[in-house]
């Protein structure tokens, strides 16, 4: 029987309040990173170039970000707990360091894939230490609290990279994380034990983690500029490596699984429930990367104004997931209805409101607002119980492998999401034409299209609430699934 859930003031007193500070603070690198690279991201391209590899910026590190979330249980196995997280937070380092060296785009980019390979494994770390270092009563609240960082990045992300884009000094907002990083490091070594019982490294799926992340690299090559012939030759590749991806996870190639049996076959509860978190993952990515960019350009809003609104889609994230994680029955049936209905309606105001420049005597700030709210928050509102029945649809040898499955699903979905996002953009006239007129195209096209993304959202959401009753996709039985 499971020890009663502590308080929270638990976490921050005596020897755990250190502990905290540490697993806490690998998320929160990795997360405020993110909100930092959105939104200094329009002053980078127009200083060093590379408008047509805008998207990639993001995609290059969730796609390594994945790699190194897969890297961390054998990284922490064989280094121990201080070793992986210096060499997770060296890679994280270094990778910042050159984000603001960088001459040309290629750089960033470059140094954009080390900051993402560090901080997936700071990422993966942090949950994983959490059983290691704190009593079995204390884990909820630890869990509750790393996740936690996500929204406080949303607070600190848009002001530090707002403030410094608007003094002409994005390269120092790279540089401000290495002392970050380098005082997290000397704490981590200094509270973290020595002798953790660090389980042994588990089988890596070596060959489906990297056909994940080499699917992206396949979109994000063919989003570079705008010829049809060369994006379709990116989405073909995309395709069949999918179709090989789907094999391997159906047995034919053996080793490791990276999801739960049924995730990737249609018709399964499983794979609505995926299907439908990954198209609002998508819903929320292609707006929040280009939301900067389009309120900078269009509606001539400052650095800060701009990724602070862009945030605000994360912000309502988390505030519906509060507002939605206590109910039951058939409500969160009808939370699952409402979130692709919220971003559909969000994503076709923002595709109206956002390339209407804001000159003419009157100002869309307010309706955009709203529109970024509606999609973040409908996502935050089925958010939790997506999961939930995720774990309760997956087979019960293998609700582990589904668990750790969910987090590389929504990283793939991200960091795909900010490829085709690429793709939709320059296709649109991003570059070229380029200048206001490009960009406003490119603003209509990119919500437009991927309004098709709830859209597809709501179809599997009647899905799976019209089926009362899940198919048992290891035995063929059918079995009551719980609401919520």
């Amino acid at each position: 029987m499971s020890a009663a859930p502590a308080r929270w003031g638990a976490l921050f007193s005596g020897g755990n309040a250190p502990r905290t500070l540490v697993l806490a603070g690998g998320v929160a690198l990795h997360a405020v990173n993110l909100y930092i690279a959105t939104t200094i991201l329009p002053s980078v391209v127009r200083d060093i170039g590379g408008l047509d590899y805008y998207a990639w910026s993001t995609t290059l590190f969730v796609a390594a970000s994945i790699l190194g979330a897969s890297l961390s249980g054998g990284l922490l196995g064989r280094a121990g707990v201080r070793g992986a997280y210096g060499f997770a937070a060296a890679l994280f380092a270094a990778g910042s360091l050159a984000c603001g060296l960088a001459p040309a785009m290629p750089v960033l980019l470059a140094g954009r894939c080390a900051q993402g390979l560090g901080g997936g494994i700071l990422l993966a770390l942090s949950y994983a230490m959490i059983r290691l270092v704190f009593a079995e009563a204390l884990w909820p609240r630890a869990m509750g609290l790393v996740s936690a960082m996500w929204g406080a990045a949303t607070l600190v992300g848009p002001a530090v990279g707002g403030l410094f884009a608007e003094w002409g000094a994005w390269r120092a907002a790279f540089w401000s994380l290495v002392p970050v990083t380098g005082l997290f490091v000397g704490l981590a070594a200094s509270v973290l034990p020595r002798d953790a019982r660090v389980p042994a490294p588990s089988p890596l799926a070596w060959r489906r983690v990297l056909l994940l992340t080499t699917m992206v690299m396949a979109v994000s090559a063919g989003s570079v500029g705008s010829r049809p012939g060369w994006n379709l030759a990116g989405l073909a590749g995309f395709g069949l490596l999918a179709a090989w991806l789907v094999r391997l996870e159906a047995g034919e190639g053996g080793g490791p699984r990276l999801f739960p049996t049924g995730a990737l076959r249609p018709g399964t509860k499983l794979n609505a429930l995926y299907a439908m978190m990954s198209l609002l993952a998508v819903t929320v990515t292609t707006s929040e990367i280009f939301a900067p960019l389009f309120l900078q350009r269009l509606q001539g809003r400052s650095p800060l104004v701009a990724g602070y609104l862009a945030a605000l889609m994360s912000g309502a994230w988390s505030v519906g997931s509060v507002a939605s994680a206590g109910m039951r029955g058939p409500a969160t049936s009808r939370a699952l209805i409402a979130a692709p209905l919220l971003g559909l309606a969000g994503m076709a105001a923002l595709a109206i409101l956002v390339p209407a420049p804001s000159a003419g005597g009157r100002d869309v700030l307010l309706p955009i607002c709203l529109a970024l709210m509606s999609v973040g928050f409908g996502v935050g509102l089925a958010w939790p119980h997506l999961l939930t029945r995720a774990l309760q649809a997956a087979p019960a040898h293998q609700r582990d492998l589904a668990a750790s499955s969910l987090t590389s699903l929504q990283l793939f979905a991200t960091a795909l999401a900010a490829a085709l996002a690429g793709m939709v953009a320059n296709l649109a006239g991003l570059s070229v034409p380029g200048g206001v007129a490009g960009t406003a195209a490119a603003a209509f096209w990119l919500f437009a299209v991927f309004a098709a993304a709830p859209a597809l959202g709501l179809v599997t959401a009647v899905r799976i609430v019209r089926r009362g009753r899940a198919r048992d996709v290891a035995t063929g039985r059918e079995t009551a699934v719980p609401e919520g």
